[in-house]
């Protein structure tokens, strides 16, 4: 394959088009708008559809139509629009429907700002609307990754018939480099889907909703969600930088786990035994592979664009075994590589006794 340079979020919407996404409906907000503009020019190209909404609400209940008829569909927004998309995802989760949306994030709360950030990281893998559901997250961490995972995504969506959220951050839309693109054949693998409301000739009428009244009907569709989403856990994956022999673990996603693995390599050069362990998935999150890279930890830091969000479910998954301080950075800012040997310089003189956020 030849790499071509691309932005990220031009490299993403591409590699939706050549995973057979045909339809995208969304609203402009900084920092993912090159998502939009490019699914404008290009999916009327392979005879898909592109349209930009009246409203982040609008769109949301634009794509739980077109997934109901089957379709590969996504939309796209920052923080403050996927707040307004809540109540359709969770009306699209309930009626288990395949779609991808991605989040772009952007500094808060409220408008906050147009720097990335990693602080809708609760909204995206607690749930953030209403109701007990949930959502596989996605979290690359260069472009390339946006790329690849963007396949994954449809397929786990069709899979599990439920939203797949990539959640990038403003670094990420924005930066630059070079990628490999898939071939423009994935469209053909996709799977048949007879529950679709695809009109009802010679058959049964297919129908897809999310209300139930009856609380008996209503708590059994609950409990079947609870099931696949615990089915889901199989599909956790994560990444492991140097933690053989590391006696301090960095875990970060993202664009922050770019700089936490400068760090490791500094670390190194200095003597010190770092790792790094890079979820991938945080929805669902690797657990085996957290507890398995901090095997010989004495301390554990999370590196975050948010006030300590990763932190709560490290803390959880290592469950409260290992000591697990927070370095971050927020509004905006990103941690430095000299903030992070900061931290570690700190526990090294506390000899690993616990620090609270």
């Amino acid at each position: 394959m030849v790499k071509v340079l691309m932005k990220g979020n031009e490299a993403l919407a591409e590699a939706a088009v050549r995973a057979g996404c045909r339809y995208f409906f969304g609203y402009p907000i900084t920092p993912q708008n090159e998502i939009p503009h490019y699914l404008a020019k290009r999916l009327p190209e392979v005879g898909g559809v592109f349209v930009q909404a009246e409203s982040e609400i609008a769109a949301i209940n634009m794509v739980y139509g077109a997934a109901g008829s089957g379709a590969r569909v996504m939309t796209s927004s920052s923080g403050p629009g996927i707040s307004l998309k809540q109540e359709g995802i969770s009306y699209i989760a309930g009626a288990e429907l395949p779609c991808v949306i991605v989040n772009m994030q952007r500094g808060g709360p409220g408008l906050g700002g147009i720097q990335p950030a990693q602080s809708d990281y609760f909204q995206a893998v607690k749930g953030g609307g209403h109701g007990d559901y949930r959502l596989l997250v996605l979290a690359p961490a260069t472009i390339q990754e946006m790329v690849d995972l963007m396949g994954k995504a449809f397929d786990l969506a069709d899979e599990y018939r439920n939203p797949v959220m990539i959640l990038g951050d403003g670094i990420l839309g924005q930066m630059m480099e070079a990628v490999e693109l898939p071939s423009e054949d994935l469209s053909l693998k996709i799977p048949s889907k007879p529950w679709a409301t695809t009109g009802a000739k010679g058959r049964t009428p297919n129908i897809i909703n999310s209300l139930y009244l009856d609380p008996l009907e209503l708590e059994k569709h609950n409990l079947h969600l609870r099931n696949k989403y615990e089915q889901m856990r199989q599909e956790s994956m994560g990444e492991t930088y140097k933690t053989e022999d590391a006696e301090l673990v960095l875990v970060g996603y993202g664009s922050a786990a770019r700089v936490a693995k400068a760090v490791v390599d500094q670390g190194r050069a200095r003597g010190l035994k770092v790792g790094l362990f890079r979820p991938i998935t945080l929805f669902p999150f690797p657990k085996d592979d957290l507890q398995k890279a901090c095997r010989q930890a004495n301390d554990v830091i999370t590196v975050e664009m948010s006030l300590g969000q990763l932190i709560e479910d490290v803390r959880y998954n290592l469950e409260f075994k290992v000591p697990v301080h927070y370095c971050g950075r927020v509004g905006g800012m990103i941690p430095t590589t000299r903030d992070i040997l900061a931290k570690i310089e700190v526990l090294a003189n506390l000899q690993g006794e616990g620090e609270k956020v």
